[in-house]
């Protein structure tokens, strides 16, 4: 783990009709670490993920970001606390442009009211110039320029995802949620938002937790894995003490693997 912690998960268990989805599960995240979760299809990542941005209540455990629980927080109220997420299913709106939709991520920084937006004098005009300068610079990080004034709807596929990852970037988190960034991604795509992914750890300092099913893309990213399997931890530790484990072999790739993308 890199620094202090800023996400700390505690002995998390959630069921749905008395099917385990989440089973004792339990980590910590790092200031600036990128900590990702891995496992097979079913195996409770998604269910992780929902109880860390409040859509999900767990019957046990704790989560606490810098220090504070926000386990039964909504989580409108967890977002502006700093917990920011992509989506696995771009989450944009479609007519929007690129600006406007960012524009959407600093809703937790406007603290002006209607009135003083209708008559734009002020602090709603300071705030307003600061925050679509605050935008500026998401889209100077993530080489969004030409892009900015056109409809997202428009898009090719792997820019929509940047700008879903600029939205949340918007929000200035301390914690960000990615839910597998390059999914549906080409080669070209997918090398992109791993630059990005890397300057957002290393320029911003921002904490990453990160589900992807791209092994490749996880082993040469990410700090340290957690593996999960029927909701159940079965191991966590840099990718290559993750790769070398037997429990994560048989769980994860089946016995005729030795190592991650390694031969039988």
């Amino acid at each position: 783990m890199t620094g202090d912690a800023v996400l700390e998960v505690q002995d998390i268990a959630l069921s749905f009709s008395g099917v385990k989805a989440v089973d004792g599960v339990s980590f910590t995240v790092g200031a600036g670490e990128l900590f990702a979760i891995i496992g097979p299809n079913g195996a409770g990542k998604t269910s992780i993920f929902n109880v860390l941005s409040g859509v999900y209540r767990p019957q046990q455990g704790s989560v606490r970001f810098k220090g504070q629980e926000i386990l039964g927080m909504r989580p409108h109220r967890i977002a502006a606390l700093g917990v920011a997420r992509t989506f696995q299913n771009i989450e944009l709106f479609a007519h929007l442009t690129v600006v406007d939709n960012l524009m959407l991520g600093r809703h937790n920084h406007m603290r002006y009211g209607a009135l003083s937006a209708f008559a734009w004098l002020g602090r709603a005009r300071r705030e307003e110039l600061a925050n679509r300068q605050a935008v500026e610079d998401v889209i100077d990080f993530l080489e969004l320029e030409q892009w900015r004034r056109l409809p997202v709807g428009l898009l090719p596929y792997g820019v929509q995802k940047r700008v879903e990852l600029g939205r949340a970037l918007a929000m200035e988190p301390k914690v960000l949620l990615l839910d597998e960034p390059v999914a549906g991604m080409n080669v070209e795509e997918t090398e992109d938002m791993a630059r990005f992914v890397l300057d957002v750890r290393d320029e911003l300092g921002i904490a990453m937790v990160m589900v992807e099913h791209d092994m490749g893309l996880v082993m040469e990213l990410a700090d340290r894995v957690m593996v999960v399997d029927f909701g159940k931890p079965i191991r966590t530790g840099t990718p290559a003490e993750v790769q070398r484990d037997p429990d994560v072999v048989r769980a994860y790739l089946g016995e005729q693997h030795k190592t991650v993308g390694g031969a039988a």
